[in-house]
């Protein structure tokens, strides 16, 4: 098997890597998706993961593509997995206390945790358990690990090293190219019985021994998983209604790292005077998403401006004042963005909002239509929101099958 290809960080790669991938979604896909064959393999996964954080690539034009080459029964596997990143975003959008405790308990344990050698032993990949040591490693030299050992390293943080989940997630967030607020804090949670209450996943020598293809077969694993308990979380929130958008008054255009392909976002006939493309440096974990969402912003200045036909700014940073100046330089009367999930950026552009207004800037955020018809399914458990899936095979396999 060959090796790995580097990840640019760009659309044009991603749409790429997604027509490489696409023949290999269906029974290729499900045969292999569960096994971690290391750093310098390609394996059966697809890859497009960074790429779909960031939304370089939607996960409307995967499933499409997917669906138009295989159909739904075929590539059910891999068109459920696109959908867990949904229902991720879905579930926290409805329940954004989970975010808040994540991070309220993460620094608290930052600050009393007793056991600094321990943490850094996980950290540094020095604890002495087969496959955790070089998983810990991997990811901080490459930004990735595969999904399985993804699980497998939870657990094991959680049941057999017996730290805290909170900086364990927080370990992922620094060192992932493709975290998230909520896949990355709801999969901690999974695995640590949080999420569905009481329901743990345990990692075991042998799942381990076969999904790696022998490669490991720790010792010393914790036996049982024993689930963390919390103070019940709260209902969920009605999901607000879509923002109205005036597309006839001039527009400046705000794109964040949470939705790199403002072409398919705001309304073709939307009169965007200027764009500002923020790399968002200070909203990202760590060194390697900021460095990959630099070059995007970059990738996607440039498409926006040929796009839009208009000037655009890119900055590491977001502030009002410089925002209000940019819109004001080019006449614009409002400022539209993607929508933000929870997150460090939607709670950035919550605090911008009124800044502007008080500028006389109303800031509209325009969620994605994928997102409006199928986050509200997410509710309860993620095999009641799979039924919704099963209303893309009602259309056939045509952009028009998943676009509502």
């Amino acid at each position: 098997m060959s090796p790995i290809p580097v990840l640019v960080p760009s659309r044009n790669a991603a749409l790429d890597q997604l027509e490489r991938f696409v023949p290999k979604a269906a029974r290729e896909y499900a045969l292999g998706r569960n096994t971690d064959e290391g750093p310098d393999q390609r394996g059966a996964v697809s890859r497009l993961s960074a790429y779909l954080r960031y939304r370089l690539i939607t996960e409307e034009e995967v499933v499409a593509a997917v669906l138009a080459e295989h159909g739904p029964t075929s590539a059910e596997k891999f068109v459920q997995e696109v959908f867990w990143r949904t229902y991720w975003k879905g579930w926290l959008e409805m329940r954004p206390a989970a975010w808040s405790r994540f991070l309220d308990e993460r620094n608290r344990q930052q600050h009393v945790f007793p056991d600094a050698c321990a943490l850094a032993a996980a950290e540094t990949g020095a604890t002495g358990i087969d496959g955790f040591d070089d998983w810990a490693r991997e990811l901080v030299a490459t930004g990735y690990l595969h999904n399985h050992a993804r699980m497998w390293f939870a657990s094991i943080w959680i049941f057999t090293l017996r730290l805290p989940w909170t900086l364990g997630a927080d370990f992922f967030l620094r060192h992932l190219l493709d975290a998230d607020a909520a896949s990355n804090t709801l999969s901690w949670r999974w695995v640590a019985g949080l999420q569905t209450v009481g329901k743990t996943y345990l990692a075991t020598a042998g799942n381990i021994a076969r999904f790696t293809n022998g490669r490991y077969s720790p010792r010393g694993l914790a036996r049982e998983a024993v689930a963390l308990s919390e103070v019940p979380m709260e209902s969920p929130r009605v999901l607000p209604e879509a923002e109205p958008f005036d597309e006839d008054t001039p527009s400046m255009l705000l794109v964040t790292h949470e939705d790199l392909h403002p072409e398919s976002v705001i309304p073709g006939n939307a009169r965007i005077a200027a764009a500002w493309v923020t790399a968002g440096a200070e909203w990202l974990w760590g060194d390697a998403a900021q460095q990959f969402v630099g070059a995007a912003a970059n990738d996607a200045a440039t498409r926006t401006a040929l796009h839009f036909q208009c000037t655009v700014d890119v900055a590491q940073t977001l502030d009002a004042p410089s925002l209000v100046s940019a819109a004001r330089k080019a006449g614009a009367r409002q400022i539209v963005t993607a929508h933000a999930p929870v997150g460090p950026v939607a709670d950035a552009l919550a605090r911008l909002a009124p800044l502007l207004a008080a500028e006389g800037l109303v800031l509209t955020r325009i969620r994605r239509s994928w997102d409006t018809r199928f986050w509200p399914h997410a509710k309860k458990g993620f095999f009641a929101f799979k039924e919704q899936i099963s209303a893309l095979a009602d259309g056939g396999a045509s952009r028009k099958a998943i676009d509502p």
